[in-house]
């Protein structure tokens, strides 16, 4: 079917990137080894911290988020380690438990559900009972990109402190900076690890690392064999303003004009407009009578929402009819939730009339695929949109 207009990508990312970005990486390409480059290296690294909120170094790496999710493990620990990783969805089994076992890691995969985020008695029980530290990291994801749930760190944190353990806390952010409030100083997290293709507002091939002074320490002991991925190389290199081998020049380019957008904005409001949004789809999923999978408010993703399909109903057939007949591509099920779940990104470069039109979509395919439902969900998400807008949270 030939379609006119433009594509909807509403899946949980790669997300939109603005026109503002795609001609920032439109720009001719430089020498990477001249001035100009260095300059341009200087000011992102600079300007990168207030994003993920900390004082200390930024490492940005040419990547994918699982080569970030790998370089944080290599950097940290040494082959044998044991370490933690909390249960929470597909990707803390495949980002991390998976790279980190094929590292000959000792994983102790601490079980939780699909439905929330990490819990904090569970964590507890576990380094309580861990009296001679063999753990040592903790691995966490931030907001769970498969099933739309936020773990709340700091009260990870507050247990790992309370308990004098000394395991380094590593968490990822893949699906959270830039969209949802983290605070990596005031958290105490030792390395957090994202990628470009999110909240940033960029194609995917970045991952970028801040790293607290005791991961910086763990780095000098670590017994990983590394080349590409050494935090020393890299920090090296950068206080000069380059890499210690080809970067990707372009992307970043197009990072500096996405971190003066954010900057533009403010991320206060930044963290309030994906709220609102949030809001709003979770809205329409109650009006049209459907389960929304994350089960505690508290934790309730504000970058992605999964919705749960009625019994005896087809997640992919739906959304290959919203493809087909819409031209809306929505996020899949994945691990165990496939064919159980569509998941709706709602994040990154995105406003009011772009969810407005994602939502009158999944109203629209849900009549098309015959899954039960009730109407209204898009008049749901409207009013909650329009007071936002009167209360000037946007």
């Amino acid at each position: 079917m030939v379609h006119s207009g433009r594509h909807f990508l509403q899946i949980p990312g790669p997300t939109n990137v603005p026109e503002r970005v795609l001609r920032a990486m439109s720009r001719p390409v430089i020498d990477h080894r001249g001035p100009e480059f260095a300059q341009l290296t200087t000011e992102i690294l600079r300007a990168l911290g207030p994003i993920f909120q900390t004082t200390g170094p930024v490492v940005v790496f040419p990547s994918s988020g699982t080569g970030g999710c790998e370089a944080a493990l290599v950097n940290t620990l040494s082959p044998g380690d044991r370490l933690l990783v909390m249960e929470t969805g597909w990707f803390s089994h495949i980002a991390w438990r998976h790279v980190a076992e094929r590292l000959s890691l000792s994983v102790d995969y601490l079980a939780g559900s699909w439905r929330r985020g990490a819990s904090a008695s569970a964590l507890e029980a576990r380094l309580d009972a861990d009296r001679e530290h063999a753990l040592k990291a903790v691995v966490v994801v931030h907001n769970e990109t498969s099933t739309g749930a936020t773990s709340r760190i700091a009260s990870l944190r507050r247990v790992m402190n309370e308990l004098r353990h000394p395991a380094l806390l590593i968490v990822d952010t893949v699906s959270s900076l830039a969209s949802i409030d983290y605070r990596h100083d005031e958290w105490e997290v030792d390395v957090t690890v994202t990628g470009s293709q999110k909240g940033l507002m960029l194609p995917p091939g970045l991952s970028l690392h801040a790293v607290s002074a005791k991961a910086l320490a763990a780095s000098k002991s670590s017994k990983f064999p590394k080349s590409y991925w050494d935090w020393q190389a890299m920090q090296k290199s950068n206080q000069s303003g380059f890499f210690p081998y080809t970067p990707a020049t372009n992307l970043l380019y197009g990072l500096r004009e996405a971190i003066d957008m954010l900057n533009e904005e403010g991320l206060a409001n930044v963290f309030r407009r994906h709220a609102r949004h949030a809001a709003a789809t979770r809205a329409a999923c109650r009006a049209w009578g459907l389960e929304v999978l994350c089960e505690e408010p508290e934790e309730h993703s504000n970058t992605l929402t999964a919705v749960v399909m009625p019994d005896g109903h087809s997640a992919d057939r739906f959304r290959a009819v919203v493809l087909e007949q819409l031209d809306m591509s929505l996020g899949t099920g994945l691990g165990k939730l496939a064919d159980q779940v569509f998941r709706i990104g709602h994040l990154g470069s995105f406003n009011d009339l772009m969810l407005a039109g994602t939502l009158s979509g999944v109203e629209m395919g849900l009549r098309m695929a015959g899954v039960p439902h009730r109407s209204g969900g898009v008049t749901a998400a409207l009013e909650i949109l329009a007071k936002g807008r009167s209360g000037g949270d946007a």
